[in-house]
Formats: structure tokens, C-alpha cells, sequence
């Protein structure tokens, strides 16, 4: 099982370790893709996560025991190839390398498999050629 979802801290609970509790107590391969923290204390953390199917379905249980909110990762970014200029912009901006620009050619590649919808590159592309699909 291999699956992305998303952890929403209250801010009563956003110094807790569970991401190590995922790991030790439920023997869950963790990576984490995005983790931010907003002014008002509560977090929020883009997981993959995969292991046992039994063992993932109890994880999930005991973070919304704790008070987190767990929903799973349903937004997509779509690349329109046709919209796009390969100017490289979302390349140079792209945390997790889902978006490279080739080189000699200058063409840009998008990997699907690698993107965190983390939504810079809808930001930095001039040619809208980035869409965020639920």
C-alpha cells in the first residue's frame, strides 16, 4: 500500500512526534513532501506513506484519536504541453524535481509520479500551462 495523504495539526498538538509514532508504532515508511506551520501554531504535512494495509488503516485511526485530520492527497497538477512555452520558470521552482528542464534541448519534462502539489509552479508559470485538478 502507497498512499499520499494530508495531516492537519491543531496547534494543541503540533509539537507531538507523530511521524515517529507512524514509523515505530505502526512500522510505516514515512517520507514527508511538504510541512508547514502558519502563524496561528497549526501545521499541516503532505505525506507518502506505504506499509501494511492493517497497520496504515490503525495509524490513521490513532492520528484522528489524537485530534488530526487526515484526508488524503486528491488534488492534482496537470501540465498543458501545449500552453507551454519551456521558458523553465516552474523548473527552477519545483521542490521535489517533478518539473526539469532538458538540456540541450530546453525542453521542459514533467514527472507526475515525483509532484507534491505544492502549487509553486502555477505561480511562476507565465503561461498558465500548470492547472490544479480535485
Amino acid at each position: 500500500m502507497k498512499q499520499k495523504i494530508v495531516l492537519h495539526f491543531p496547534s494543541a498538538v503540533v509539537e507531538q512526534p507523530f511521524i515517529y509514532y507512524l514509523v515505530k508504532d505502526f512500522n510505516l515508511v514515512v517520507n514527508i513532501l511538504k510541512a508547514e506551520i502558519n502563524p496561528r501554531k497549526e501545521g499541516r504535512i503532505v505525506l507518502e506513506v506505504s506499509g501494511d494495509d492493517q497497520r496504515y488503516e490503525e495509524a490513521l485511526e490513532f492520528l484522528q484519536a489524537n485530534g488530526l485530520r487526515v484526508s488524503s492527497l486528491r488534488q492534482e497538477i496537470i501540465w498543458n504541453e501545449e500552453r507551454c512555452t519551456h521558458c523553465g520558470a516552474c523548473s527552477v521552482i519545483c521542490p521535489s524535481g517533478a518539473l526539469v528542464l532538458q538540456r540541450p534541448e530546453m525542453l521542459i519534462c514533467f514527472d507526475e509520479q515525483k509532484c507534491v502539489a505544492c502549487e509553486h509552479c502555477l505561480k511562476a508559470c507565465p503561461a498558465r500551462a500548470m492547472e490544479a485538478r480535485f
